[in-house]
């Protein structure tokens, strides 16, 4: 009759209730779980932006046969064009001026070429200085005066006048 108020008698139906509860929970936890694993979480809706911008000229090469094709062509922007061997350029303006360049390719030199190029320079340098000494003999030597100590006779002298010394 007076028995432990702390002590429970839970029947078999209230603990079955309760493992139901304790499972439901589980469960729900799982699927919470499973949802964030696949990103399932409610997605912004992309944004798409389109952007068109002014056409350009510049973005490509432009060959050209003659100066008349470029003539014909009409552009943006200055625009430049190339010869199909790369030795002439057009560039032509928005107004239609045509302004023509020649391409000249540059190879780049090592120390060897470099070196050698000078001492072909020195050589043709050496060849011109021979033929002026040989022109310069073939002159007649009457027309070639020695070069002598003279004093102009335009130019007058002073003189310094002699000074005394002063006893004392």
């Amino acid at each position: 009759m007076y028995g432990n108020p702390y002590q429970r008698n839970y029947s078999n139906i209230n603990q079955q209730s309760l493992y139901e509860q304790i499972d439901n929970e589980i469960n729900n936890l799982q699927q919470m779980k499973d949802r964030m694993k696949n990103n399932v979480l409610p997605q912004q809706p992309s944004i798409n932006q389109t952007f068109q911008l002014a056409p350009t000229n510049r973005e490509v090469i432009r060959y050209a046969n003659s100066i008349d094709d470029v003539q014909r062509d009409t552009v943006i922007g200055d625009t430049p064009y190339f010869s199909k061997d790369m030795t002439v350029a057009w560039v032509k303006s928005v107004n239609g001026n045509i302004k023509t360049y020649e391409l000249k390719e540059i190879i780049p030199k090592d120390e060897k070429d470099v070196k050698i190029e000078f001492l072909q320079a020195q050589i043709e340098e050496l060849k011109k200085g021979m033929i002026k000494n040989e022109s310069i003999t073939d002159i007649d030597d009457t027309t070639t005066k020695p070069i002598k100590n003279e004093k102009p006779t335009n130019v007058s002298t002073i003189s310094k006048p002699k000074t005394k010394k002063w006893e004392s």
